[in-house]
């Protein structure tokens, strides 16, 4: 067995956390009394309890709890803690980057402006950087049972923001019964822009919906992807084009997207030479963190120490960063990693 000590040196990328799915409890309640929102517990613990999702029968049902952290994330004041927050815990788990993801849309119900909604969190984030050095950056998310043209305008927006923190675009929500390629021009704007793109799917539908993703949309990265596993062809695809996994297990277990984590195709993806990371998606709703996450890897999918050290290095490795920011990033954690291995051989 690997030790939560170990597991926390290994140098990590999180390339797939919900910044309104990864809020601390205690904060929620904070913002709620000065905000004057009714939470549905007054206990931290109660609340964190409560938040979890362990009883969802599909992803729409483990996606409603999200109501009670976006009620409190409505002022500029809010989401640049919460985002300030996130990246401290991320650090002392030993992530170096960060890419939180969120959908500025669902942040603007009490007057914030979609510009307000993003330098907010950026602020959070630098500050983090300053203080802890995790380098961490902004995904902005369409949502798929949204009309079309509001992805447009977000992906728009995370183009203006493009090199200003913000480093892709990305299209969540509702998968079943909602393609990505209805949202294709979102995508198509983004990659004409140069801003990289990542796509929910394969989690709430079947592979198809991940050939969707990568046929119509053109992403670089898949978030979940879970289904993937269904279709050997396109597994090849994704292989031979060096499109991206982002794999979340504990999440997948609650959506019901994998039967187990014995049986998650993480193990199955990462031996057929994709590119994949481990994520934890929604750190509140799943109860989990980074070094959880790769604790079950290791003890359900027999991931040695060294396959987790190669598996952290692909998250670095499929940044959304430019290629000279992120060339300087894998030289930093490949000399973290060498040390590392030296120290426990």
């Amino acid at each position: 067995m690997l030790s939560s000590e170990l597991l926390r040196r290994i140098p990590k990328a999180e390339l797939h956390c919900h910044l309104d799915g990864s809020v601390r409890p205690q904060t929620m309640l904070e913002l709620a009394r000065d905000q004057r929102v009714v939470m549905p517990e007054d206990d931290a613990e109660a609340l964190r309890e409560y938040m979890r999702v362990d009883d969802a029968r599909n992803l729409e049902e483990y996606l409603a709890r999200f109501g009670h952290t976006l009620s409190v994330m409505q002022t500029e004041e809010a989401m640049e803690r919460i985002a300030y927050e996130l990246a401290e815990d991320c650090a002392a788990e030993g992530i170096r980057y960060l890419e939180t993801r969120y959908a500025p849309v669902l942040n603007v119900e009490r007057g914030l402006s979609l510009a307000q909604a993003v330098e907010a969190p950026l602020r959070g984030l630098d500050r983090a950087e300053r203080e802890y050095g995790i380098v961490s950056r902004v995904i902005v998310c369409g949502i798929r049972n949204m009309a079309p043209s509001v992805s447009l305008d977000l992906a728009r927006l995370a183009v203006e923001y493009h090199g200003r923190g913000v480093v892709g675009f990305d299209l969540a929500g509702g998968e079943a019964g909602n393609p990505a390629s209805a949202h294709k021009a979102a995508f198509d704007h983004a990659i004409a822009h140069g801003l990289p793109c990542t796509c929910h799917a394969g989690e709430g539908d079947g592979a198809a919906s991940v050939a969707d993703a990568m046929h119509e949309c053109h992403a670089h990265r898949i978030g979940h992807g879970t289904r993937l596993i269904d279709d050997p062809a396109l597994m090849s695809e994704a292989r031979e084009k060096g499109v991206a996994i982002e794999c979340c297990l504990t999440s997948n277990v609650q959506t019901r997207a994998a039967a187990s984590y014995d049986t998650h195709p993480l193990r199955a993806f990462f031996d057929a030479g994709l590119q994949v990371s481990i994520n934890t998606d929604n750190r509140l709703m799943s109860g989990t963190d980074l070094v959880t996450e790769y604790g079950l890897a290791a003890k359900h999918l027999g991931f040695t120490f060294d396959e987790l050290c190669r598996l952290a290095r692909l998250g670095f490795a499929n940044a959304f960063l430019p290629d000279t920011e992120r060339a300087a990033l894998l030289n930093r954690v490949d000399a973290e990693f060498d040390t590392l291995r030296r120290s426990v051989a």
